[in-house]
């Protein structure tokens, strides 16, 4: 019988990680699949350590992760891709806001032959007016400067076929900007429309900052066009600051005016420094995230792994 595994990230979700282990269960039994969850928590400060101990003691299909501190939603979707052992991997979040009832077409679109089966969100319950207008106005951006398309209202609810998670673990970089990763990665890939419910309790551990951050991961993951920005933006100002530059030698030379001169010149160093810092903020994003990228360091640490064993863990189990 074939293996469903199912990866979850988990961040302080203490309210909901029983229901949605529930509502799991209850979706998989019918369909005549051995399925495994691989929770991953991602340095949760409330009881979901506790919770997600008691349910792999009762049942050995719970196979959690614990990281050793808050890595980030999109490395700790990694961690549990890294670790799944089913012939197709579905990843999701345990909030109830990726409905567990939809898992019965993934999984059917992938016995069509399908390798991912990407959801997209046609809107969200309860998601407010800005919120669904920025991400809007982001996949816009995002898609007009990136050679690389990404679906709008994309999620990181989606199934993937074995062959497609072994090529997506060869992908080493910190900055995870997964959708991208996913679109670019190629294979015979089908999208489907949902409207994600209410969280079931709680609230959203995705604050702005950290929104605006996996924004700006998702751009310079996939895109040079700030640089280009910057360095064109360059070329106009310098060439207005030349045209500054005769202007004010024709007032010198050939008229008899006075120049004051002070308004002029405070503009245009305020306007040029500005432009400078900003092209040298581009340079330094880029730059920086190349820093992090050339250290080489693990992407996480996970503490402890319930019911998972790593292949010599198998091999001294089969001596025993």
């Amino acid at each position: 019988m074939k293996l469903i595994s199912i990866v979850v990230p988990v961040y302080n979700e203490e309210e909901n990680i029983e229901h949605f282990y529930e509502e799991i269960c209850k979706t998989m039994q019918p369909l005549g699949y051995d399925f495994e969850l691989v929770f991953v928590d991602d340095g949760s400060k409330d009881s979901s350590i506790l919770i997600l101990d008691h349910l792999s003691q009762r049942d050995d299909r719970v196979k959690p992760l614990y990281l050793v501190r808050n890595f980030g939603h999109q490395i700790a979707l990694t961690c549990g891709l890294d670790h799944a052992k089913g012939e197709a991997v579905i990843t999701m979040d345990g909030d109830m806001q990726h409905p567990p009832t939809f898992i019965p077409i993934l999984i059917e679109k992938w016995e069509d032959g399908y390798e991912v089966v990407q959801t997209v969100r046609k809107t969200t319950e309860g998601v407010s007016w800005f919120k669904n207008k920025t991400s809007a106005l982001y996949y816009k951006l995002i898609n007009k400067i990136s050679k690389v398309k990404i679906q709008p209202g994309g999620s990181d609810f989606r199934l993937m076929d074995r062959r497609v998670v072994e090529s997506f673990k060869l992908y080493k970089e910190r900055a995870r900007f997964i959708r991208g990763m996913i679109g670019a990665i190629g294979y015979k890939q089908i999208q489907l429309e949902f409207v994600a419910p209410k969280r079931f309790a709680g609230t959203s551990k995705f604050s702005l900052n950290k929104m605006l951050h996996f924004a700006l991961d998702g751009i310079t993951a996939y895109s040079k066009m700030p640089l280009r920005f910057a360095f064109y933006l360059g070329i106009i100002f310098g060439l207005f600051s030349i045209l500054l530059t005769g202007h004010v030698m024709y007032i010198k030379w050939f008229t008899d005016e006075a120049v004051p001169g002070w308004a002029t010149l405070s503009v245009s160093i305020s306007l040029l420094g500005g432009i400078q810092l900003m092209g040298l903020g581009i340079i330094g994003e880029y730059v920086g995230r190349i820093f992090e990228e050339v250290k080489q360091r693990p992407l996480y640490f996970v503490r402890e792994k319930p019911n998972i064993l790593d292949i010599n863990e198998k091999n001294k189990e089969k001596k025993k």
